[in-house]
């Protein structure tokens, strides 16, 4: 794994990682086209190492921090608008060479992802949906946030007390996943009075508060590459949304990974595989 710093929109610096585990010449370095990995909210780079070890096996991958997550700058001021996001995300492909890419997306990483491919379509070849829905959330939704990072026990003492509290206490989380708990214990950094989170709550809710109260259909019809909608069966994506979705994507495809959540690609990584690498190929050696 090599960082690999990349300057975004207003001049924000930020770290992109490209994973290979060996290090070896590939095919497919150098040549135009790669895969873009695009977290959610809260998330960083380093949760796609699993999915971008096994890309960088016969394509480039690599996975962006996004402005104020990971190691990458977190401007007290932003901006943390839907604009912002969307030409880092720009200047990550142009910077990197990766175009056009393949770009992967999980929650808001994928609303990022759709929103370039409809605004940028000649550096986008395909483009993977991972849980994130195109319909309004609400002001609601916004004040359940507000109250859920309010509730949270921090400083936590030790990383087990992390993984443990969002695995297993967390009161806003129906049941138990100790994947959930292992996914916050990686955007944790030990501090003098114990672990707290490496981004600003309030940050976060100010990038939420960017797109929560729109929709986002008519930008997902302006996407003319081919487009795969993953759902966890237990996520945040019904099925009905998800369906209507690939029906307004023109070149839209659909699969679904079962017992897994929100967190598709950190509960079942292997269904995850498999639901999506034929795409993947089909997109980018077609």
């Amino acid at each position: 794994m090599r960082r690999i710093d990349v300057t975004g929109a207003g001049g924000v610096r930020l770290a992109a990682w490209e994973f290979a585990d060996p290090p070896k010449p590939r095919e497919a370095e150098g040549a135009p086209g790669g895969v873009l990995l695009l977290h959610g909210l809260m998330g960083r780079a380093s949760h796609w190492a699993g999915t971008a070890r096994w890309l960088s096996e016969r394509h480039r991958a690599v996975a962006l921090d996004q402005r104020g997550h990971g190691q990458s700058e977190k401007l007290p001021e932003g901006p943390y608008t839907r604009e912002a996001y969307v030409a880092d995300a720009e200047a990550a492909l142009e910077q990197l060479g990766l175009a056009p890419a393949v770009l992967i997306g999980h929650s808001m990483g994928a609303l990022t992802a759709w929103q370039l491919a409809a605004r940028r379509p000649d550096l986008v070849r395909g483009l993977v949906i991972c849980d994130m829905r195109a319909s309004a959330l609400g002001a609601a939704s916004q004040r359940e946030w507000e109250d859920w990072f309010t509730s949270w026990p921090v400083p936590f003492a030790t990383l087990a007390d992390v993984r443990k509290w969002f695995g297993e206490d967390d009161p806003w989380v129906e049941r138990p996943n100790p994947s959930r708990g292992a996914f916050f214990a990686e955007v944790m950094a030990e501090g003098p009075d114990g672990w707290r989170p490496v981004f600003d709550p309030a940050q976060m809710l100010r990038s939420r508060e960017t797109w929560v109260h729109d929709a986002h259909w008519e930008e997902l019809m302006q996407v003319r590459c081919p487009a795969l909608v993953v759902r966890g069966l237990d996520g945040e994506l019904g099925r009905a949304e998800s369906q209507e979705m690939v029906r307004v994507l023109p070149r839209g495809q659909y699969a679904e990974v079962p017992d897994a959540g929100h967190l598709v690609h950190y509960d079942r990584p292997e269904a995850w595989r498999a639901a999506v690498e034929p795409f993947l190929d089909g997109v980018l050696t077609g």
